[in-house]
């Protein structure tokens, strides 16, 4: 397993992994912890993605962003994006 690293102001660009829209738990869309977004396409794309609500709108890809993205299935994103928070699910 990687360290998990501190925050930082660090950002990168989008890389349309899916795992903020998966991971972590949107209030505003009724969507639990570890469960990927009913908006989130085969593609990781928003599907209402002009539409949004703000929490989504509002949120800026990180050092999170990298550590993830570069692992080959959703659901692994999902699982090292809830390890680095110390957040667990029923999966």
């Amino acid at each position: 397993m990687n360290p998990v690293h501190p925050s930082s102001r660090w950002r990168q660009e989008c890389t349309l992994c899916g795992a903020c829209c998966a991971a972590p738990d949107i209030a505003a869309l009724q969507k639990p912890l570890g469960v990927p977004c009913k908006h989130l396409d085969a593609g990781c794309k928003c599907a209402i993605y002009e539409s949004r609500p703000p929490v989504c709108r509002n949120y800026t890809p990180d050092w999170v962003c990298g550590e993830v993205a570069p692992l080959p299935t959703l659901a692994e994103r999902i699982k090292r994006y809830l390890e680095i928070y110390g957040l667990d699910y029923a999966s």
